[in-house]
C-alpha cells in the first residue's frame, strides 16, 4: 500500500474558518531557496522544475530498492520578508523570500537524495536549482493553521485575522516563517477553488 501523508499526518488537516493550534513534528523536505515574486521570478520556476523530478525519482528509488511506495506530497513553501506587512496588506511579492519544498519520507536519506538528483539531471539536463537543492529537517513545533479556499491573493484577510485577532486573544505571537501547503494544482483548478493550508509557527506572547 502507498503511504499518503495527507491522510496520515494531522498537520495536513485543516478547515475553512477554523484557526487550529497544533504540534507539528519534525519533518524532512527537499528544499530550494529563492527570492522575488513567484509569478515572475525565474528562480521560482527553476526551483519547481528541480523539485518535482527529484521527488519522483526518489519515489521510484524507494519503491525499487526499499519496496516502500508513497504518494508524492504536495508542493509547500515558506515565505518571509523584513516587513510582515508585505504578506497581510501591501502584498509586495517582489520583496518576498521563499523556500519551495516537498516533504520526503523519513526512511529516505541524503544518499538517496543524491542518487535522485543524479537521475533527474541525467534525464532533464543540468539545472541551476539542482545545485541548490538540499534535504533538511524542519522543526516547527507549535503552530496555528487554517484552510484557505480561493485565490492566493485573497489570503491577506485570513492572515490579518490570524495575526491581529486570533494570536493576541490566544496569548500567542508569531515565530518563524509563514508556511503554505498547496493542496490544489493551479494549472488544473480555477483560482476560486484553490485549497491552501496556511500555517504560522507560534510561541507564548
Amino acid at each position: 500500500m502507498k503511504t499518503d501523508v495527507k491522510k496520515t499526518l494531522d498537520s495536513y488537516r485543516a478547515r475553512v474558518g477554523e484557526l487550529r493550534v497544533l504540534e507539528v513534528p519534525p519533518l524532512q523536505y527537499l528544499m530550494v531557496d529563492g527570492h522575488g515574486d513567484p509569478n515572475t521570478a525565474l528562480e521560482y520556476v527553476e526551483a519547481i522544475t528541480a523539485l518535482y523530478p527529484v521527488a519522483y525519482a526518489l519515489k521510484s528509488l524507494s519503491r525499487r530498492e526499499l519496496d516502500r511506495d508513497y504518494v508524492v506530497p504536495p508542493l509547500e513553501a515558506l515565505w518571509w520578508a523584513a516587513d510582515h506587512a508585505v504578506f497581510t496588506s501591501a502584498r509586495d511579492k517582489s520583496r518576498w523570500d521563499w523556500t519551495a519544498m516537498i516533504l520526503t519520507p523519513d526512511w529516505l536519506g541524503a544518499d538517496h537524495v543524491a542518487a535522485a538528483v543524479a537521475t533527474a539531471a541525467a534525464k532533464a539536463g543540468p539545472s541551476p536549482a539542482l545545485g541548490r537543492l538540499r534535504l533538511e529537517t524542519l522543526e516547527e513545533g507549535r503552530c496555528v493553521q487554517t484552510l484557505h479556499v480561493g485565490p492566493y491573493d485573497a489570503e491577506a484577510a485570513v492572515l490579518a485575522d490570524l495575526h491581529e485577532r486570533f494570536l493576541p486573544a490566544a496569548g500567542l505571537r508569531p515565530r518563524g516563517k509563514h508556511h503554505e501547503i498547496y493542496l490544489s494544482d493551479p494549472r488544473r483548478v480555477a483560482p476560486a477553488r484553490l485549497r491552501t493550508i496556511l500555517r504560522q509557527p507560534v510561541e507564548p506572547a
